[in-house]
Order: C-alpha cells, then sequence, then structure tokens
C-alpha cells in the first residue's frame, strides 16, 4: 500500500495548485482585458497630465465635478477629433480626383510628366522611362509591377486604419480619464494599498510618485513637442501663402502626437506646389518640413526628460527604449519600468546603507 502524504507535501501540492490556479485567472485576466490597454493606456496619460487643469476647471464650476468632466471631454475630443475630421474629408477629396484623373487617362490616355520631375537628380530619368513603358504598354508594365503595387497600397490601407484606430483610442482614453479625474483620489486608494502592502508605506508611495512623473513627464514632452511642430508647420505654411495653413498645422499636431510624423503632411504639399509650377516654394517646404521633423526628433526626448523629477537619463533611456520596442504608448511604459525600477533601486542602496550606519 502506498504511504499517505505527509502534512508537509499535502501543504506544497495545495500550494503549487493554488498557484496555478491563480496564474490561469491572471492569464485569463489579461487575456480579456488586452483589447482595452491602449484605451487604459491613454486614459492614465490624460489623467495624469490633466488633473491639476481639471482642478481649476471643478472650481471654476463650482466643485461640481461631473460638469467639469463633461467640459473636459468635449475640449479634448475636440482637439483630436477636428484634425482627423479635416484630415478625412481632404482624403475623400483627393480620391475623387484620382478617380476623375484615371477616368480622364483611360480615355485619353496618360499625360505627359511635367518637366520638374524629370529633372529630379539621380531617378528623373528612371522615373521618364517607366512613365513611358506605362504610356506605350500600361497592362503588361502595371503586371510587371503589380506585386510593389499591391505592397503600397496595402502598406497606404493598413496605416490609415491604424491611425484612425489610435484616433478613437484617443478618444476613448479621454473619456475613461474623465470618469478617473471625476472619482479622484479615491481612485487611487487600492493601488497605493497594494503597493503599501507589497512594498511598505514609504517605498508603495515612492512607487506611486515615480510612475505619476514618468506620466507627466512624458505626456509633457509629447505634447509640448507637438504643439512646437504644429506652431512651426503653420509659420512655413503661412509664409509660403498655403490654403488652410491653419488645418494642415493641425494635422500636423495630431500625426506628431501619434508619433507618425510631420511628412506626411508636408510631402503632399511639396508636390502639390512643385504640380502648380512653384518650384521655389516646393524647395522652401521640403526644407522646412526637414527642419520641423529633426526638430521633432531631438526636442522630444529632451524635453520629456527635463520636464519631470527624475534624473535626465533614467527617461531619456526609458522614453527611446520604449519607443523602439512598442511604439507610442512604449514611450510610456519604457518611462514608467526604469522610473520604478530607479526607485527600487534607491530604496534598496538607502536601505543596504542604514544597515552598515547601524552595524
Amino acid at each position: 500500500m502506498s504511504e499517505p502524504l505527509q502534512p508537509n507535501s499535502k501543504r506544497i501540492t495545495e500550494t503549487v495548485l493554488i498557484l496555478l490556479l491563480l496564474l490561469g485567472l491572471l492569464y485569463a485576466l489579461f487575456t480579456v482585458l488586452k483589447a482595452f490597454f491602449g484605451v487604459f493606456t491613454f486614459a492614465i496619460i490624460f489623467a495624469v497630465s490633466f488633473a491639476k487643469p481639471f482642478d481649476r476647471l471643478v472650481k471654476l464650476f463650482g466643485q461640481r465635478r461631473k460638469l467639469a468632466a463633461v467640459v473636459y471631454s468635449i475640449l479634448l475630443i475636440a482637439v483630436i477629433a477636428v484634425p482627423v475630421i479635416y484630415m478625412i474629408s481632404a482624403l475623400s477629396l483627393h480620391v475623387k480626383e484620382a478617380i476623375h484623373w484615371i477616368g480622364n487617362a483611360r480615355e485619353n490616355g496618360l499625360p505627359p510628366l511635367p518637366g520638374w520631375i524629370t529633372n529630379i537628380p539621380f531617378i528623373g530619368d528612371d522615373i521618364d522611362a517607366f512613365w513611358q513603358q506605362l504610356q506605350e504598354r500600361p497592362k503588361e508594365t502595371v503586371g510587371a509591377y503589380e506585386p510593389q503595387l499591391r505592397m503600397l497600397l496595402h502598406r497606404v490601407v493598413t496605416s490609415g486604419a491604424g491611425m484612425l484606430g489610435v484616433a478613437l483610442e484617443f478618444i476613448a482614453g479621454i473619456i475613461v480619464s474623465a470618469v478617473f479625474l471625476v472619482s479622484g483620489r479615491k481612485i487611487m486608494v487600492p493601488v497605493r494599498t497594494t503597493l503599501t502592502h507589497m512594498f511598505g508605506k514609504e517605498n508603495g508611495y515612492a512607487l506611486v510618485d515615480a510612475t505619476a512623473q514618468a506620466v507627466k513627464g512624458v505626456a509633457i514632452g509629447v505634447m509640448g513637442t507637438a504643439f512646437i511642430a504644429a506652431v512651426a508647420s503653420w509659420i512655413g505654411f503661412a509664409i509660403e501663402g498655403i490654403p488652410f495653413a491653419l488645418g494642415l498645422a493641425a494635422i500636423v499636431y495630431f500625426l506628431v502626437l501619434i508619433q507618425v510624423g510631420p511628412l506626411i503632411v508636408f510631402i503632399p504639399v511639396v508636390v502639390w506646389l512643385a504640380m502648380q509650377g512653384h518650384s521655389g516654394g516646393a524647395i522652401f517646404i521640403a526644407i522646412w518640413g526637414v527642419a520641423v521633423l529633426i526638430v521633432d526628433a531631438v526636442l522630444k526626448p529632451v524635453l520629456i526628460a527635463r520636464s519631470g523629477k527624475l534624473p535626465f537619463l533614467v527617461l531619456f533611456l526609458g522614453v527611446i527604449g520604449g519607443l523602439v520596442a512598442w511604439g507610442f504608448t512604449g514611450m510610456f511604459k519604457g518611462a514608467i519600468i526604469l522610473a520604478v525600477f530607479y526607485t527600487i533601486f534607491n530604496s534598496w542602496l538607502e536601505k543596504a546603507k542604514g544597515e552598515k550606519i547601524n552595524n
């Protein structure tokens, strides 16, 4: 007969089973909430970044937090929705123009290329040769480049869908952040209690503060850079006399905010100016767009690192590493991870020093 399990073995078996059950529940919870990670990330970003302005709004409305939350949501959604609506309307207009151009090309054939395209250094001759092949043998030429054209079309469609998805996540994040802000400090009680239970009162509060500083620093850097890029773009468009300069600058703000970059706006403007015969203006806007791109790339990490109370290098490495690993939201994730690690490491060093002094 087999011997009955000893009490210690029985406890170990029960502990392992409980841990496995807990891991299974955590995995199931992760699977359920995975679709909402983007929304909750944006909600935390907005709630932390706009906590002080929201408190001022609450005072303005006589401590009516729900009314302040409604106004807060409408204002922020308008800031995001206006550029997106403008972008969609402009895109639909260009699609109509493209359909008209394709119909005209089917009836009358492809028009000759403008001289400024054929005179482009290094690639002008190749473009001209391809265009002549397309005029003489359109089916064969398109068939030869069909995989590349399919890939280009796929990237355009997926990029547009991705931008629309990010815009929807932004809007949902704003609404959820309004719910967080209405709750006030109450919503942080479970988080603070959990961290205090795990790391002690002092370290738990320090971790919450480090996370808030990291989120606030990244948010200020990202939004500040987007605002500066939008203003710089508007100045360039206004100097050149581009129609709808303010609307284009608003689109630049949105694209820089979601880390797509300003060139998506500048390249079509450059092409439009060149097709209108304004070669000097096209060169000016091209140089201005590259300058805005450089400002976006250089200024963002500096603003992010300098806007928080954590060391420059900690936030800088977190932002750059997170951006490479996870994209836009990765900037916040990377900064939070390094901020929490830095806080825990400093706490451990201080405890080690205290123990040495006591000994």
